[in-house]
């Protein structure tokens, strides 16, 4: 049974049959058919704008909600499934676990704007068609893809795409707006845009009216910022999210000098239209929007921003709202526009003890509180494995099985992102920084296999993280293990190699990727090369944390054909070139 609570405009699309124009209490929303199966599977994401509301469930379906449609609610007929949806004001974008994004809208598809297109086949570079996350804004779409460069699509009225409207006022195929990018904002009601590149260094474009991007006093009367700029002085700290609104812009920032639970501020930018930026006064550079509200132990779970209203969910919990109500989309049981963050009586809630489970979802002028227990730092796991796995065209090794099975993998590196809720893999982090080679060793082996004997200390602090990681193991056979096949042969170079286990060793500085340790099986005793894959996994592993060999292992052609397997597989010899020369010269001075 889904847990989805409503507020706000009833209208545009008409969410509610029998219930008023304005709805200034939260209720309980229910869908149509609830006996159809898509609607008795949980909820995963709801995203709303002027037009339309998206909800996409857990088994990958979506259906519709639009005044554009005589059907409502309406399936989205598309083949593949769903991993995340995006409603902007004129348009609306799908992600599929395959990495392909289905958009329509009047500036995407001007002909037939209610059929969706694939916009990501319409990449000019046909090795960059592969999209890892997108965002809607007004009336433009944004992508990112797997090699990290940012698209955008559709409108460019006021420079949003990063170029000059006059010569570009629209495209209605992705154009390349930057390289190098970690993440895309903007916002369903928003004509601005942040790039956001690994070094934490943000750059925006577009409406500037309000000062809603942040650029400072000296900049507030440009309108159109029609190039993308860095943005200067902005908050110290992680930026998680930024949320973009018609004038105002939100920021979260976590304290990275906090190892445990970080704390985490909001910062707001633009007009103070409709008391939208949390603060009095305009401001034209993000600053921290202050509150009681925001007590020290307490954090910030969750935050939406609509056209001009905002709300913020905490661990408290609690519910906290800001700016426009006129259609009760603060939930507050009026219609009372709010300068200042005030906390807002929750509904009665099926699952409160799971708050962070939570999420919101701000459209237009309505509001959305929805439980979703999907959204996890290891949620996309099974998602990014069946999109690497089933797309052949970037397969580079075949794996097959001893019933003869071909299945097809991606250099082997598992990407999955963690995008939501990092605390527990930073808390895995500052755990391992603090133990010995040997105990690192053993935590991940632990999380990643269970096949370490742990001591009973170690084991209670990494507890909670192996709960959290409790699924990994499952998902990954029923994807491409059977049940009863615990070995493998890979097929490369003519030659066939087995491997017993798996030994997935997460790199500190990434948080993703897995390193796969594979022997040849010269000797058919599983016991003698899992010992050779022991011995290989411990010298990878000292050298990922210290960049050396340990002086007092002993370095044999074995351990170095097995490396080398593995250094090709991952083509580690492109970003760490030392290693294999490490290993030789050893090896030629030690014989």
């Amino acid at each position: 049974m889904n847990e989805i609570i409503f507020f706000g405009k009833n209208e545009y699309p008409e969410l509610f049959k029998n219930e008023p124009y304005s709805i200034i209490k939260p209720i309980q929303f229910k869908f149509e058919n609830e006996n159809e199966n898509e609607n008795e599977k949980q909820i995963k994401q709801i995203s709303t704008g002027d037009y339309s509301t998206i909800f996409l469930f857990k088994n990958g379906k979506a259906i519709e909600y639009s005044r554009n449609s005589k059907q409502n609610p309406k399936k989205i007929q598309i083949e593949e499934n769903i991993q995340k949806v995006s409603v902007g004001d004129e348009n609306e974008a799908i992600l599929t676990i395959k990495g392909n994004v289905f958009a329509k809208g009047y500036n995407i598809n001007p002909d037939n704007p209610n059929e969706f297109i694939n916009i990501s086949t319409l990449i000019e570079d046909t090795n960059d068609r592969v999209i890892e996350d997108i965002i809607s804004g007004d009336s433009s779409i944004y992508l990112l893809t797997s090699n990290q460069n940012a698209y955008g699509i559709g409108s460019n009225n006021y420079g949003q795409l990063g170029f000059d409207s006059k010569t570009l006022p629209k495209t209605e195929k992705p154009i390349l707006m930057m390289k190098n990018v970690s993440k895309i904002f903007s916002g369903n009601n928003s004509r601005s845009t942040f790039l956001l590149n690994p070094n934490q260094e943000l750059f925006g474009c577009g409406l500037n009216e309000y000062g809603k991007l942040g650029l400072g006093e000296s900049r507030k009367r440009e309108t159109k910022i029609q190039k993308l700029t860095k943005i200067q002085n902005i908050p110290k700290g992680k930026i998680i999210d930024i949320q973009c609104a018609y004038s105002h812009s939100i920021m979260l920032i976590e304290d990275e000098n906090q190892n445990q639970n970080p704390k985490r501020k909001l910062y707001s930018t633009g007009r103070s239209f409709f008391n939208g930026l949390g603060q009095d006064e305009d401001t034209y550079e993000f600053t921290e929007i202050k509150s009681s509200l925001f007590e020290n132990d307490d954090n910030i779970i969750d935050f939406s921003v609509g056209c001009f209203h905002n709300l913020i969910l905490t661990s408290k919990p609690k519910l906290i709202g800001f700016g426009d109500n006129s259609h009760g989309e603060l939930g507050t049981g009026d219609t009372n526009t709010q300068s200042i963050p005030i906390q807002i009586e929750l509904p009665k809630l099926r699952f409160n003890e799971n708050i962070s489970n939570y999420h919101i979802s701000c459209g237009y002028d309505n509001s959305f509180l929805y439980y979703s227990p999907f959204i996890s730092p290891f949620s996309n796991l099974e998602e990014d494995l069946i999109k690497l796995f089933e797309r052949k065209e970037f397969c580079d090794i075949s794996f097959k099985t001893k019933n003869g099975e071909i299945i097809e993998a991606h250099k082997l590196i598992l990407k999955y992102r963690l995008n939501q809720n990092q605390n527990q893999i930073e808390k895995l982090q500052e755990i391992i920084s603090n133990k010995s080679i040997k105990e690192s060793n053993q935590i991940f082996e632990m999380i990643y296999s269970n096949n370490s004997k742990i001591n009973p200390k170690l084991y209670s602090e990494i507890k909670e993280i192996i709960n959290s990681n409790e699924k990994i193991e499952e998902t990954m056979k029923r994807i491409y293990l059977n049940e009863n096949e615990k070995d493998f042969i890979i097929e490369r170079k003519e030659k066939q190699y087995k491997f017993p286990k798996l030994i997935l060793i997460m790199r500190s500085e990434l948080y993703r990727g897995m390193f796969l340790s594979v022997t040849e099986d010269k000797s058919n005793k599983v016991t003698d090369y899992s010992e050779l894959s022991n011995k290989s996994f411990q010298i990878f592993e000292y050298w990922i944390y210290s960049n050396q060999i340990k002086d007092d292992i002993q370095i044999t052609q074995e351990i170095i054909e097995e490396i080398e397997i593995g250094i090709d597989y991952f083509q580690l010899n492109q970003t760490n070139p030392n290693l294999f020369d490490l290993l030789i010269n050893k090896f030629n001075n030690q014989n």
